[in-house]
């Protein structure tokens, strides 16, 4: 008796959720880091030009602080929020292009890749920002001047009070950034791994072995890095900005934000903290790469059992 074919819906639905499974478990194990890489920016931005704030000098000063190990994973809530929005999007819309154009069309080349990656970026970032923009808020409060920060419990808190004393549309501030960073990384992450991947198993004479898996996914996973990491900088800058005594803020957008990161701090600190940025990035994308990857391969093999 034929199985009954999965409905379009399903199929739908079972790659975004596959999407968002894999980012949640990669933020689990990755967070300790981003926080660390958060704490880097702020820092740099802080000393200005000629600083080098190491990630080791980061961490003996958190853990000198008497919050212990936990503070590590402050805004790690928000974090699987952000997940949750944004890389089941990214992903699960980077998926459903990728697979129907290659029904389609038998292959997918690399410029509709690129297409379908910066197409995911966009659109995940949008859905995504609030989360984004809570998270770093509750990994940089501490490090604000006492009156200037805001005691945000966790990620509701911080939702309800950004809503109710900002405005709804402030979940958004810093969009343009967190867009242009979201773009930029996916470009570097989702069409390189497939495309990698692809060339790979030719070389080898292999079907997406643990070894061409393993190199597509460190590929990507550098390029993904060194491709977002400064508007990264310049998105947590301007997601963590408070109105000075004049009651203008600091940046007015990100071009204004990425000028003055190099005349105070110089052209090269746009890249400040890369080892630990992509120590950040890096296995967070291999991991939901390969996670993705795997779950499919699970999926389908159960599928035709």
């Amino acid at each position: 008796m034929s199985q009954q074919k999965p409905s379009e819906a399903y199929i739908l639905a079972r790659t975004f959720f596959i999407g968002g499974l894999s980012g949640c478990t990669s933020t689990c194990i990755i967070q300790p880091v981003d926080m660390i890489k958060v704490q880097i920016q702020a820092r740099s931005e802080a000393l200005g030009k000629g600083s080098n704030v190491s990630p080791f000098t980061v961490i003996r000063g958190m853990l000198s602080n008497g919050q212990g190990i936990r503070q590590f994973y402050r805004g790690l809530d928000s974090a699987l929020m952000r997940q949750i929005t944004y890389t089941t999007t990214r992903m699960g819309i980077y998926k459903t292009a990728f697979n129907k154009y290659e029904k389609k069309h038998g292959s997918v080349p690399f410029s509709m890749k690129a297409c379908f990656s910066l197409s995911a970026g966009f659109i995940g970032s949008l859905t995504g920002n609030p989360a984004d923009l809570i998270l770093v808020r509750l990994q940089l409060d501490p490090t604000l001047p006492e009156g200037q920060r805001r005691g945000y419990t966790g990620f509701f808190d911080a939702f309800s009070k950004i809503v109710r004393n900002e405005g709804v549309l402030q979940l958004w501030r810093g969009s343009t950034p967190t867009i242009v960073r979201a773009m930029m990384l996916n470009l570097g992450m989702l069409g390189p791994f497939d495309e990698v991947k692809e060339r790979l198993n030719r070389y080898f004479g292999e079907k997406d072995t643990l070894r061409v898996r393993l190199m597509a996914s460190a590929v990507s996973g550098f390029l993904c890095s060194f491709m977002s990491l400064p508007f990264d900088n310049a998105k947590t800058k301007m997601q963590r900005m408070v109105a000075g005594p004049d009651g203008k803020l600091p940046y007015r957008h990100i071009f204004h934000c990425l000028q003055k990161t190099i005349s105070h701090e110089g052209f090269s600190r746009m890249w400040v903290g890369f080892p630990t940025f992509y120590f950040r990035i890096a296995p967070h994308a291999m991991l939901t790469l390969l996670m993705q990857d795997y779950i499919y391969q699970w999926n389908n093999k159960n599928k035709n059992k």
